[in-house]
């Protein structure tokens, strides 16, 4: 299997993108509407009704079919915690012995992985089968006695019965290896039951990942629980639609988050894998959208070999990334000159700069968008050294929501800030307001030097001024310089100065000494490297941050600011990190 770094270089012909390239924003940007919220609330009352108990009546499956390898590899540290009693996640850890399935007071985050049975590939990688099993059927128990006959939000959200389904088939032997012959007939009789709820209610699912996990859910359970092959033709034009309605061309997905990306690799290959144990041909369409999906991940992270932080995203973590990339099987180059994914990478040896050249997402396809747009993040080698504030990805409940909101805005992200406004307005609601609604792109590639120029229209009708922003690597990765312009367009200007801010959040290993002349900075980066920064048209000075790593805990750091006040008619601010020698 080729490493993470040769799947980044790996290099061959790709169609370049032309001058002035547009990306406009796709969709109502309102996000969902209140009737299409309507119609979801009562398909959900539907559950409660004694229609919806006959629908879910059928025979009772006496076996699986097969029984599908989980291709990712889990965590081994934290199967070994929920041996020892303890169930880790997003950096919390609560005792098994007081999770209760039906707790309306557990986090959102922690009570959605705990129902989806996902931590059974962590147990899976600690234990073994008869180790692993007495703990594993015990929750089962537990889930079935709260749940098997509680047709509810909390448990039968069809996203979690998705997950539910791929988990409970790939460790069937940790959780139907008991002789309690009544226990076993309850699990495989509530997977039918579970299928038979998806099928008839995957397309009501949220459009994007969660309808896209629902579909899967459906083809699974045709492919693995007896008397279900009938709904595999059904489960796989269903994924076909939710695939065309949430991924781009190019392979990413239209919400633009690179931890949703990740999980879409991740349930694409579990996918794959049930085909194989179902003995059937995987759809070429599924080959394809996985291919493509690897690509774009592939594309988001840095050179740690982890995923660049974007739109309420961390990090993550190493492990799950590479056990992802192997667990596909996959190999393929990173996407350097996306259009709909809209990251541009620019790679030159040690050296990764990700590029946000695109609008946000739309406000159906992801909750919790940012105004990021003409932000980067650059590594050298395994050190990060310019970064954006980051967030929490699912694990919401971790930090306040007002610092959750923060984490949004169009400052915590290493980008141009004009008269401290988002670049995209962000509502009291946290949906998405007015602001980018196009890019326009071009990209050199010449002799391994790389060059990416952007401009968004996000200031435009409040203030008269597009933003440009120009990044270019050097052909040996040394030597990242960057322009922001300021240009006048449309009709509102304003008469008076506009103040701005250019902001590069540090990754917080970089130490920060400030020059004398006050136009740069010399950064060393603990156990690294060194870096110079110069800039030129602004005022430099360094400020507070901070950042949220890949277990959603915060790090006290420092960001350089470039400020000053750009005339109406515009101006430039060029900048430029070098690496010592």
């Amino acid at each position: 299997m080729v490493s993470l770094l040769e799947r980044i270089d790996h290099s061959q012909g790709e169609q370049e993108i032309g001058e002035g390239k547009r990306l406009i924003r796709v969709g109502d940007d309102r996000g969902v509407s209140l009737s299409e919220r309507l119609a979801y609330r009562l398909h959900r009352l539907a559950w409660r009704t004694p229609f919806h108990a006959f629908r879910l009546r059928g025979r009772f499956p006496l076996k699986l079919l097969a029984v599908p390898k989980d291709p990712i590899a889990g965590d081994k540290a934290a199967g070994e915690a929920l041996l020892a009693g303890q169930m880790t996640f997003g950096g919390k850890s609560v005792p098994i012995a007081k999770l209760d399935f039906a707790d309306p007071t557990l986090a959102p985050d922690l009570s959605d992985h705990l129902q989806s049975f996902a931590w059974l590939r962590d147990l899976a990688a600690a234990a073994t089968r008869e180790r692993g099993a007495k703990l594993a059927q015990s929750m089962v128990r537990r889930w079935l006695d709260s749940y098997a006959d509680q047709v509810c939000e909390r448990a039968w959200r069809a996203d979690l019965w998705g997950r539910r389904i791929l988990f409970w088939a790939a460790y069937a032997p940790y959780i139907l290896s008991s002789n309690d012959l009544v226990y076993r007939s309850a699990v495989l009789n509530t997977l039918a039951r579970g299928a038979r709820h998806l099928e008839k209610g995957a397309d009501k699912a949220p459009a994007g990942l969660p309808r896209i996990t629902a579909w899967i859910g459906v083809i699974v359970s045709a492919l693995v629980v007896q008397g279900g092959s009938a709904r595999l033709g059904a489960g796989e034009r269903g994924l076909a639609r939710a695939l065309a309605g949430a991924m781009h061309e190019d392979g990413g997905l239209v919400s633009r988050s690179p931890v949703e990306q990740l999980e879409l690799v991740e349930l694409m290959s579990q996918l794959r894998a049930a085909y194989y144990a179902g003995r059937r041909d995987v759809p070429e369409a599924i080959v394809e959208a996985l291919e493509g999906s690897v690509s774009a991940l592939l594309s988001a992270t840095l050179g740690d070999e982890a995923l660049s932080s974007w739109q309420g995203g961390n990090m993550t973590s190493r492990r799950r990334v590479s056990a992802a990339l192997e667990g596909s099987a996959i190999d393929t180059r990173a996407l350097r000159q996306s259009r709909g994914w809209g990251y541009q990478r620019l790679a030159a040896r040690k050296s990764v700069a990700i590029f946000d050249a695109a609008p946000p997402p739309p406000g159906r396809a992801l909750s919790g968008g940012c105004a990021s747009t003409l932000a980067f993040e650059f590594s050298d080698g395994a050190d990060r050294i310019v970064v954006n504030c980051g967030g929490v990805g699912r694990d919401r409940t971790t930090l306040p929501p007002d610092l959750l909101q923060g984490l949004r805005t169009s400052a915590a992200h290493s980008t141009l800030i004009l008269d401290d406004r988002n670049s995209t307005a962000i509502h009291e609601d946290g949906s998405l307001g007015k602001g980018v609604s196009q890019v326009e792109l071009s990209r050199n590639d010449n002799a391994g030097a790389v060059t990416v120029e952007a401009s968004h229209d996000g200031y435009v009708r409040r203030l008269g001024l597009v933003h440009q922003r120009q990044l270019s690597l050097s052909a040996d990765g040394a030597e990242l310089t960057g322009e922001d312009r300021l240009l006048p367009q449309g009709r509102r200007r304003r008469r008076d100065p506009i103040p701005f801010a250019v902001r590069f959040h540090l990754a917080p290993a970089v130490e920060v000494t400030t020059t004398a002349d006050g136009q740069g900075a010399l950064l060393r980066i603990k156990g690294g490297g060194v870096w110079q920064f110069r800039c030129r048209g602004g005022r430099l000075g360094t400020e507070d941050s901070l950042w949220i790593d890949g277990e959603a805990r915060p790090h006290s750091s420092l960001q350089l600011v470039v400020s000053g006040e750009t005339p109406p008619d515009g101006m430039a601010i060029s900048w430029m990190f070098k690496r010592a020698k």
